[in-house]
């Protein structure tokens, strides 16, 4: 069995949510967790929550949704937090790429989300793009815990939010030919990882141009197996504790 522990599902993405969740299935990977991390996406990401038995849930504001998000909607943040599929807050960070003109809104959107889920003793899911040395001071300052979305940094970077209690999201990254994650993953301990696809994105070889799905976890497992020299069900053993663990799925 293998856990996908980020995945974005939309009706805008998939004609058919019911089929995907099957497809999943029969490929081993349930249960899921959704990140719903607009307005928009947290609340059909919690109806598909309340649909699926095998579907949870992480909420939360993207970076991309400082410059709009108030304080009434953490308000209202909080409150879905007491609803029962709902095993962590995210995806929350900061992200850089296009530019830091609205850095300051970032962080205090971020550090906002980061005390909620101190509070709720939430783990959280952290988005962090061309932001580290920001991503880790944030972090130190409050008593959290949970994944660094969709990891593709340095081996140092790796081993510090590893030291901080951190666990790493690898998707399909990692089969990228342009990519050095492998070279990073075959250097950190196999207890430290989890699985995502960060699905519709990041599709991995050899699927890579198409749309991508949780059921292609396979894949990304089957690359850190070659990398760790361990098997496959040993992977998908390990990272699926690993999962259970951070999001109490249990």
């Amino acid at each position: 069995m293998f856990i996908d522990t980020h995945c974005h599902l939309s009706i805008e993405d998939y004609e058919d949510i019911e089929t995907i969740l099957e497809d999943n299935r029969k490929e081993g990977v349930s249960p899921i967790i959704i990140s719903g991390c607009t307005k928009e996406t947290i609340i059909e990401s919690l109806q598909y929550g309340n649909l699926y038995s095998d579907a949870f849930v992480t909420i939360g504001y993207h970076p991309s949704e400082a410059d709009i998000t108030t304080d009434e909607d953490l308000f209202l943040l909080e409150e879905k937090l007491k609803l029962n599929k709902v095993v962590g807050i995210g995806e929350i960070g900061l992200d850089y790429h296009y530019g830091k003109e609205n850095k300051d809104k970032q962080i205090e959107l971020f550090e906002k989300q980061l005390a909620i889920a101190e509070k709720y003793h939430l783990p959280v899911v952290i988005h962090s793009r061309d932001a580290t040395f920001d991503t880790i001071d944030c972090l130190k300052k409050y008593s959290v815990s949970g994944v660094i979305h969709c990891f593709s940094g340095s081996l140092e970077t790796a081993k510090e939010y590893i030291k901080m209690g951190f666990f790493l999201g690898i998707g399909g990254v990692i089969t990228f030919k342009n990519s050095n994650l492998a070279d990073t993953v075959t250097k950190i301990p196999l207890d430290s990882i989890v699985l995502e696809t960060d699905s519709p994105y990041l599709t991995p070889v050899p699927y890579r141009g198409e749309k991508n799905s949780s059921k292609y976890i396979p894949f990304i497992a089957e690359k850190i197996a070659n990398c760790k020299n361990v098997s496959l069900k040993q992977v998908a053993e390990i990272t699926t504790s690993n999962a259970k663990y951070i999001f109490h799925l249990d």
